[in-house]
């Protein structure tokens, strides 16, 4: 890892630096004090806030910035000089992320312009830096290897001493104490069983390219749901559905898979209560793999909730209010809460 001097240039009054910090590692460290040579303070945006626990996003937004606060305030950093926005994922609504990492950012500028951007343009991943034309871009002069990605592998995989060598020490003494815990059992768990499933498919002739069906089905104010029994995702909220098999179409699938899972009774006609559909294909929107689920939303009108119970591969099945579905972005599996969004929130 190496960090030029930098040359001399006007000091900004804010830099903002975009991230998910799963976790905060070294290089992190060295991009943050970098721009905090250039900019009087430094708006962290911490990405994949309120989500929940997955070995991708371990983390909490909050347990992400106690890190760099730590981190930071070992390398000598006043915490006046370092300021926080949490950002939700948008798969779907790139305008929606945008507006929230804008909204965070002038909560903190209070309309001064004198505003840049920090990062470094590594590939398409980084298209968001180009988002932002009203503020300069700084590129970073810290050049590394080292991702997130691979304190992740080391961390789940039991190499504590690799994991060491990678992060600052506030960060190692967190994910030292955070190995202790149930959810770090639950996604060691979850890390191993995905291990499995994608050694299953390792000798495809091609990549495999997977394919569901979801159903969002709401009455009188309530949306039904699942809790999952199984990995991954176990305990979390999702809405009913599964597999497509070789020899049904997709609204038979996503019928069969609500009747599997929930015990809504063969007697109502689900298909007449279909409002929309639509195909939700973000291509990491599954840890197991490309998968793209076709999700139908049918609304039951209003009147009693008719009485379910959990099965197939889901441990409870529940109706939940709507506002309460809305507001608790972080109990639900993968891309669940953006989908249910996506039909709830068009009236």
């Amino acid at each position: 890892m190496t960090s030029p001097a930098l040359p001399p240039r006007r000091r900004r009054t804010f830099g903002v630096y975009i991230g998910r910090f799963e976790p905060p590692h070294a290089a992190h460290l060295a991009v943050m004090l970098e721009a905090l040579q250039s900019v009087q303070k430094l708006i962290v945006v911490i990405g994949s806030a309120r989500a929940a626990r997955n070995i991708k996003n371990p983390f909490t937004a909050e347990e992400r910035q106690d890190l760099i606060s730590a981190m930071l305030r070992g390398a000598g950093i006043p915490r006046t000089r370092v300021l926080f926005v949490h950002v939700r994922d948008y798969y779907y609504n790139e305008a929606l992320w945008l507006s929230e990492v804008q909204a965070g950012v002038t909560a903190h500028t209070r309309g001064s312009t004198d505003v840049a951007l920090i990062g470094h343009i590594k590939d398409e991943s980084s298209y968001y830096l180009r988002s932002f034309p009203a503020w300069e871009f700084i590129p970073t002069h810290v050049v590394s290897p080292l991702s997130a990605t691979d304190v992740r592998r080391a961390y789940f995989e039991g190499r504590p001493d690799t994991v060491q060598g990678m992060v600052p020490p506030a960060v190692h003494a967190f994910l030292t104490t955070f190995q202790t815990t149930p959810d770090y059992r639950d996604l060691r768990d979850e890390y191993e069983y995905l291990a499995r499933y994608r050694a299953a498919w390792k000798d495809a002739p091609y990549p495999p390219i997977f394919v569901t069906t979801d159903a969002v089905i709401t009455r009188s104010g309530h949306v039904l749901l699942v809790r999952r029994g199984g990995l991954p995702g176990r305990g979390r909220l999702a809405m009913p559905g599964g597999f497509l098999e070789q020899n049904e179409t997709l609204l038979d699938c996503c019928v069969r898979e609500v009747q599997e899972e929930t015990g809504l009774g063969t007697a109502l006609d689900l298909k007449a209560a279909l409002r929309a559909q639509a195909v939700f294909d973000y291509p990491d929107r599954s840890l197991r793999g490309r998968t793209i689920t076709h999700a139908f939303h049918f609304d039951l009108g209003i009147g009693q909730l008719p009485r379910l119970s959990g099965g197939s591969d889901a441990s409870e099945a529940l109706w939940m209010p709507l506002s309460d579905v809305l507001a608790r972005p972080e109990l639900f599996f993968e891309d669940h809460h953006a989908i249910i969004e996506h039909f709830v929130m068009r009236g």
